[in-house]
This record gives C-alpha cells, sequence and structure tokens, in this order.
C-alpha cells in the first residue's frame, strides 16, 4: 500500500462513478490506494423509499452524513432518524439499514475506516453483478454479510409496516 502524503482531491464531474444495489449512483471521492489504507470515501444518492437490505460489515467503521434529504436507519435494536446535517457511526459486525424516508432524491456523504469497501461499488460496475449469486459472490470478497433483520417501515402517511429481511 502506497504512503499517504499528498492531497487526496475529488473534483466536480471527475469522481469515479459506480452504482449500488438499491438502483441509485455512488460517486468515489477517495479509496484505501490513495489514503495509505485509511479510508475510502464516497457519496451516495438514493430515490425515495430506497436503501440497502439488512447487512453487516465485518471490516470496517462506516460514517455516514446527510447532505440531502432525510433517512432513516437501523443498527442493531435501534432506530434513528437522520434530517439533513445528520451524521451516524455504525460499527462493524452489527447488523444494520438504512433508507431514504423523504420525498425526493436523497444524498449522503459515506467514510469507512479502513479503507477499501468504496471498492465494492466499483467491483459491482465492473463486473455488471446483477444475479442474487454474482452478487453474493461480489459481497463475499469484501465482508459483507446479508442478514436476518426486523426493521420498521412507514409509508408515506406514516403507517407502520414490519419487515424482516429475507421476505422480500
Amino acid at each position: 500500500m502506497a504512503i499517504f502524503n499528498r492531497a487526496v482531491v475529488s473534483l466536480p464531474g471527475r469522481e469515479r462513478i459506480a452504482r449500488h444495489l438499491h438502483d441509485g449512483q455512488v460517486f468515489i471521492h477517495a479509496t484505501a490506494e490513495e489514503t495509505g489504507g485509511v479510508l475510502g470515501m464516497w457519496e451516495t444518492f438514493s430515490a425515495p423509499g430506497t436503501g440497502p437490505a439488512p447487512h453487516m460489515h465485518t471490516r470496517e467503521t462506516e460514517v455516514f452524513r446527510v447532505i440531502a434529504g432525510a433517512y432513516r436507519f437501523w443498527c442493531g435494536n435501534e432506530v434513528i432518524d437522520a434530517p439533513l446535517g445528520t451524521t451516524v457511526v455504525l460499527p462493524p459486525n452489527v447488523p444494520h439499514a438504512w433508507k431514504n424516508i423523504s420525498d425526493a432524491t436523497g444524498r449522503m456523504m459515506a467514510v469507512v475506516t479502513p479503507g477499501g469497501f468504496e471498492h465494492f461499488f466499483m467491483e459491482l460496475e465492473r463486473t455488471g453483478a446483477n444475479t442474487p449469486g454474482a452478487i453474493r459472490s461480489v459481497q463475499e470478497r469484501f465482508g459483507l454479510v446479508d442478514v436476518e433483520m426486523e426493521v420498521e417501515l412507514y409509508d408515506q402517511d406514516r403507517h407502520l409496516a414490519v419487515y424482516r429481511s429475507g421476505e422480500g
């Protein structure tokens, strides 16, 4: 791994663009290789009502900063509503999920430490993984584990529905 002794700069319009599993874009701003392994950084864009299925990272801590919209996070047994400006730090090896609960495209800045997971999105893009088996193969390489987790979802009229991962 290279020594981290120079600024890493991601200029608007020159980001590396990838995708995530819930039909949105990810702009990669810094990679583990560029930061000596210290961190990876990206910006995620998500449509209303979307977010990843419940999962767990086995290698890294994730930090999210809401920069547009509003999100709901689940971390273990906690439910966290995250309006604009909120920062949420998610520990490794704890099941979690998040969802854009606003009416417009949401946007979050994300950092992982140590770095490396940002390549997950780049690998999805590179391989075109779009079947459960192909996606699972990429997930396994990055220490991402799907988990059973019950989360409370609300529709636009604030009616509660309980969702258990694995039930569709």
